[in-house]
């Protein structure tokens, strides 16, 4: 599951990043509404938090823009803990309102609660498409119908490439993304990774149609 976090305070964005990725869930941030939006249409996250008190335009502008033509959930966090504040909140299209200061594992648990009211808990995470199966809920996979053994990391990279078909990532964001700001490795890590998967998922690993590689910038994946 996908997480999009905006907020202008960097302590409150790196201490969220930081519990959802030990949740198990993939992260964006932003720090303006701008950049949220931008990352919202990009990433096409499963659920996204929202600091209402925004620098240029509120919170309430970027739930209110998201909303046009997207039913994600969204949770407000914010100091404003008026009634007002949080009616206008769930008006807008708000799932949740979350006053600041909360802690990590209430918020991690108001998450998972909005994501299985709106349905989109691990049930929705399940991948398919002609040639392929992911289940993360089990962390099995089928290619063609037939069960194949995936390292947790091939797995990783795998499920993360699928679940954001058609998008290109860098080999550096991939480790990001992947592997995790705190794990040293080298590019040529995810090179070797997407050669096993390649030899797993592909017809002919040497003309691959689904893990392409977008030359000059990295991978993305084509169902």
């Amino acid at each position: 599951m996908t997480i999009l976090v905006v907020d202008d305070e960097t302590t409150i964005l790196e201490t969220v990043e930081t519990k959802l990725r030990k949740e198990g869930y993939t992260t964006f941030t932003a720090d303006s509404a701008e950049e949220g939006m931008r990352l919202a249409r990009m990433v096409k996250p499963d659920l996204v938090l929202i600091d209402v008190m925004l620098p240029q335009r509120s919170g309430f502008d970027l739930c209110r823009a998201i909303r046009r033509n997207s039913t994600v959930p969204v949770i407000f966090l914010t100091a404003r803990a008026s009634e007002e504040d949080r009616v206008h909140g769930l008006e807008l299209g708000g799932d949740d309102y979350v006053v600041k200061p909360f802690s990590l594992a209430e918020l991690v648990a108001r998450i998972k609660s909005v994501l299985r009211r709106t349905g989109g808990d691990h049930a929705s995470g399940v991948i398919e498409t002609a040639h392929l199966r992911i289940d993360p809920r089990t962390h099995e996979t089928w290619i063609k119908g037939k069960p194949v053994n995936l390292s947790p990391r091939e797995f990783a990279l795998l499920h993360f490439l699928a679940r954001h078909s058609g998008q290109v990532f860098s080999r550096e964001a991939l480790l990001d993304r992947v592997w995790g700001q705190e794990t040293y490795v080298s590019s040529r890590t995810v090179d070797v990774h997407v050669r096993w998967l390649r030899e797993r998922l592909e017809d002919d690993p040497s003309k691959p149609v689904h893990l392409l590689t977008v030359r000059g910038v990295g991978y993305k994946f084509v169902g």
